[in-house]
């Protein structure tokens, strides 16, 4: 057993850079359009809040649905030929989208996009491509760039649409994907490997224990309804905006002020959430902050910097829980299942995306647009209940270390002197990966014994 360098290789830097750059443009696509979307529905035909919405969310039914197959698809024909297949219908549906003069085709444009679910054959090139050392901030590097993608997209996709139309909206978005096709061939190296990693990918022998664990469905119920109130109050926040006597071609600037104070306010309480083990609170703040921003943007207001203001909170909020939700399920996952841990906590994000949007166009249609406010508050108000008996996520990270000896007697003999290890809070040894993972506690962890163990025998 060995541990290697964490510096990254040549190799393993430009397929962080091109895969990080890869997912964030096509993440950009599918945002650009939530600011713009409701306002210039009027140039479609046949459209209705309620077909608003299911345009805006319907991405997330046909990701939800594909993820999990085009990740086994990948296995067996390489990841470079599904990703590039993927990227390709998303360029299609973009096309499809663009050249619609109705909502429907809008719908199908947006549902053709969401079938080019890649996701998780993005991650599972990029662990092929770096080494167990490097693979958490590797993963780290795609989470990041989502989070900015979604914050690029909130401005971009306003100025776009006041100087293209919708339709312009959707050919960059093609033209963007085309691009992502360039950079996947010429700029990310080949992997030859396609092997199963399971801090990755998904292991169904893992999957029941992983859905029925309350803690982990917390999280994945926790991702489910964040991504339901963003898609949800999408269909009013633009209106929200206009009412408040902003013009639409300024939109993009209104949306880049309160993403930049949310970020600069949200990372202080990152901060506190993990040097000073402060998930569970920091979690419950972010959804109390939800409720409250939504409950009162579904109230009338007379100044429109009420608005601002709630719109910050909001995306404080917001913000918060994209950062933390995912380090909280890196540290409940077991070992070995986070790849399924986060298949599932995906699969939750994307269902609850296309529900928000149907969810949002429905109550717009029947009630208004301070019903989609004040109804996406009550839920979150449910869901923060739902999240005050959850227990604190013990202060645990991830390890994975390659295996030498993968004779049985060896294996079982070294597991058992791990178990003893002051810290080691979970094994799993895969001999057939030659990888073992670990859970441990690095505030009580005896250093010197795990070293010691993983040491390589003298010679």
């Amino acid at each position: 057993m060995r541990k290697v360098s964490a510096l990254l290789l040549a190799t393993e830097r430009r397929a962080i850079s091109g895969l990080a750059g890869l997912y964030a443009s096509r993440m950009l696509g599918l945002f650009m359009v939530l600011p713009v979307l409701a306002l210039y529905a009027d140039t479609l035909s046949g459209a209705t809040p309620l077909l608003i919405g299911v345009a805006l969310g319907i991405y997330g039914l046909t990701q939800a649905t594909l993820q999990i197959p085009f990740g086994l698809l990948s296995d067996r024909i390489g990841r470079k030929r599904v990703i590039a297949m993927g990227l390709l219908i998303f360029a299609a549906g973009s096309v499809v989208a663009a050249m619609a003069d109705s909502i429907g085709g809008v719908i199908l444009g947006r549902a053709l996009q969401g079938c080019g679910a890649v996701a998780a054959a993005i991650m599972a090139l990029l662990a092929d491509q770096t080494r167990e050392q490097v693979r958490t901030a590797a993963m780290a590097t795609i989470g990041l760039s989502i989070g900015v993608s979604f914050a690029i997209a909130m401005v971009l996709g306003p100025w776009l649409a006041a100087w293209a139309g919708l339709a312009g909206v959707f050919w960059f978005t093609a033209l963007l994907t085309l691009v992502g096709l360039v950079v996947l061939w010429r700029w990310v190296p080949p992997a030859p490997r396609r092997l199963h990693h399971r801090d990755v990918g998904m292991d169904r022998q893992q999957f029941k224990s992983v859905i029925t664990r309350p803690d982990l469905w917390r999280l994945d119920l926790s991702i489910f309804s964040l991504h339901l109130v963003l898609m949800a109050i999408f269909v009013a926040v633009p209106f929200r905006l206009l009412n408040a006597g902003v013009a639409i071609e300024y939109h993009g600037l209104a949306y880049l002020a309160i993403m930049a104070l949310s970020f600069i306010a949200m990372v202080p309480l990152v901060i506190v959430a993990e040097k000073r083990q402060r998930m569970k609170l920091m979690c419950l703040l972010a959804i109390g902050a939800i409720v409250i921003s939504l409950s009162s943007l579904g109230l009338p207001f007379s100044q429109e910097g009420w608005l601002f203001a709630w719109l910050f909170v909001f995306f404080t909020g917001f913000n918060l829980l994209e950062a933390t939700l995912p380090s909280m399920l890196s540290k409940l996952a077991p070992a070995g299942a986070k790849g399924t841990a986060m298949g599932v906590y995906s699969t939750s994000q994307f269902l609850g995306a296309f529900l928000g949007g149907t969810l949002g166009g429905l109550l717009s249609n029947m009630w208004g647009l301070d019903a989609v406010f004040i109804g996406c508050a009550g839920l979150a108000l449910l869901w923060w209940l739902a999240m005050w008996r959850m227990p604190s996520p013990p202060p645990l990270s991830s390890e994975v270390v390659a295996l030498h000896d993968t004779q049985p007697d060896a294996l079982n003999l070294l597991m058992e002197h791990l178990a003893d290890v002051v810290g080691v809070e979970d094994v799993m040894v895969v001999p057939e990966e030659r990888l073992m993972y670990l859970k441990v506690n690095r505030k009580e962890l005896d250093q010197a014994a795990l070293t010691r163990l993983l040491s390589p025998p003298k010679t």
